[in-house]
């Protein structure tokens, strides 16, 4: 994994990590819930991807540093999070998961691509890196996932920022720009859905 990809990553982790605290908190868990919580949202994503594709070992036991710091972060989580319950709205919680979402899709759509895996595969592992964090979390906290509701875009945005990365890696874009754009495009499309309610029609 390239120094660019790897810091997406480590972002994605932290994300993610980041948004399974302020649902831990919402929930009202301890810093067990918490690490519990932050952990599964993190990593849960990579880990199926890793299954999927076959490599070995998984990227959070290949870097241990990531779980560590999960469980260092989660220490510090619960009086932190209690100083800054104000802050912790619906709408900190969205932004949090919609960066997360960027980048885990990037990465996701990187490491299949790596693996030669095609194009519309390549895509689709970045989704399934990208979401199925946050499905494990609202089932966890017991919510019914959102991807499955019927709310403004989620997958869908994930599955934009996949393709403009690959676009642009096609174009023999560097791979800062790529990454950048994919995770941006994944971003700002979540974040407008979430303003302007857009949804798929039923």
């Amino acid at each position: 994994m390239n120094a660019m990809l790897h810091t997406a990553e480590v972002l994605g982790v932290l994300a993610f990590a980041g948004s399974g605290f302020i649902e831990a908190r919402r929930k009202r868990m301890d810093a067990v819930g918490c690490f519990t919580v932050a952990f599964i949202t993190a990593f849960g994503g990579g880990t199926l991807r890793d299954l999927l594709l076959d490599r070995r070992p998984l990227f959070w036991v290949e870097n241990q540093e990531y779980p560590i710091l999960i469980f260092v972060l989660s220490l510090l989580a619960i009086p932190l999070l209690r100083y800054l319950r104000h802050a912790l709205t619906e709408s900190a919680l969205e932004w949090a998961d919609a960066l997360g979402l960027g980048l885990f899709s990037v990465t996701g759509t990187s490491l299949a691509q790596e693996a030669d895996m095609p194009l519309f595969v390549c895509a689709m592992m970045g989704v399934i890196t990208g979401i199925f964090g946050g499905v494990l979390r609202d089932v966890i906290c017991n919510e019914i996932p959102l991807v499955f509701r019927r709310s403004q875009l989620y997958a869908t945005c994930a599955f934009a920022g996949c393709w403009v990365y690959l676009l642009l890696n096609w174009t023999d874009a560097s791979e800062a720009v790529a990454l950048l754009a994919g995770t941006s495009t994944t971003f700002a499309m979540r974040m407008l859905a979430v303003k302007f309610n857009w949804k798929l029609p039923a």
